[in-house]
């Protein structure tokens, strides 16, 4: 099989030659159609996450070794079974949870392997689907597609799944307000999902005005271009001077999240996503004074993923695609998207 893998950081990922894996026992042999790209790609690709003052979080340090074939988001067909495998069969169509854990931790124990203490996700700790074949340690990591698009699907394991779990995490109620910071993929899915499953109203904030407007054209009820405008005063005005009941950031940048400490109205949820990096300077007293809760948020479980998929076939959520890429092209994908020049997801066609 060939794989595009990041054999040194900041390099060109190289097409390599591996042998086709053989299925044992529980194990499912993929043959990939979509493998999304993804900002964690990135990451692992630069070698790391930027972490206080700038200094660069080695994913060595995580326990990602290279060479690597990343890809986290992957749908297929099953091309082969190991002799356990029950409930499956050669040649569905089928869509992959990459967030496998070593199965014994508190997370694991309660359908939160996402959470996991010491993660096997596929795609960044083990091989994943830049490549024409992926090897999935279990057929319980798999939810039938049935005639669903693989390219629209496969944004579902990470893309949605986060957008979905970042949702779950700020307890929206029909007569909330809520700031969606980054319009990309994952807040195109985020608007999506908050307008479906909680009614709330939905302000976009993004320093881009395509994906402003494809946000509008997803649900947004309100958009902000914090680049020319003043973001703050914008919110503020637009719920009586009271703020938002939930931010969420899929940037999570020094600046971003400044300024998002600022939109809060008491008793709020900030939800943070993104993996962009930095530190922040917190006015202690405001946090019991203000009732402000802070939320980490990654991913999500299987149960998610089945819920998700449930959605989407019945058309009520649909995954923006905007670019398509070959496997020799992964490299493109990658700098594209970093040069925000992908609105929505990009895909991988091996």
């Amino acid at each position: 099989m060939e794989s595009a893998r990041i054999v040194k950081i900041k390099e060109p990922l190289e097409i390599q030659k591996i042998k086709t894996p053989q299925p044992k026992g529980s194990q499912v042999l993929i043959k990939v159609q979509s493998s999304g790209v993804c900002h964690s790609d990135i990451h692992l690709w630069e070698g790391g996450y930027e972490g206080p003052g700038g200094q660069l979080m080695k994913a060595t340090d995580r326990g990602v070794k290279y060479p690597l074939t990343p890809g986290h988001e992957v749908a297929g067909i099953i091309d082969n079974i190991g002799e356990g495998v029950e409930g499956f069969s050669k040649n569905e169509k089928v869509l992959v949870f990459p967030w496998i854990g070593e199965g014994l931790c508190p997370a694991c124990r309660v359908g939160e392997e996402n959470l996991c203490d010491k993660p096997r996700s596929l795609g960044v700790y083990n091989d994943g689907g830049y490549s024409d074949y992926l090897l999935v340690p279990s057929y319980k990591y798999l939810v039938k597609i049935g005639d669903m698009d693989t390219d629209t699907s496969a944004p579902l394991s990470c893309s949605a799944l986060t957008a979905y779990g970042a949702v779950k995490n700020t307890q929206l109620n029909p007569n909330d307000n809520v700031v969606i910071v980054g319009a990309g993929g994952l807040g195109l899915m985020a608007i999506q999902l908050a307008k479906a499953v909680s009614g709330a109203r939905i302000i976009a904030m993004d320093i881009d005005d395509d994906k402003l407007r494809i946000a509008k054209q997803n649900g947004a009820d309100l958009t902000i271009n914090s680049k020319k405008e003043d973001s703050v005063k914008a919110v503020i005005e637009l719920t009586d001077k009271l703020g938002a009941d939930a931010v969420i950031d899929f940037v999570n940048a020094t600046k971003t999240v400044e300024t998002n400490m600022q939109l809060l109205r008491r008793r709020a949820r900030l939800v943070l996503v993104g993996l962009f990096g930095g530190a922040l300077q917190l006015n202690l007293v405001t946090m019991p004074t203000r009732a402000y809760k802070i939320i980490g948020s990654y991913t999500g479980s299987m149960n998610d993923l089945v819920e998700l998929v449930s959605l989407a076939k019945r058309g009520i959520i649909k995954p923006v695609i905007s670019n398509k890429f070959r496997l020799d092209q992964a490299t493109e994908g990658l700098q594209m998207l970093k040069e925000g020049k992908i609105v929505g997801r990009g895909i991988i066609n091996p």
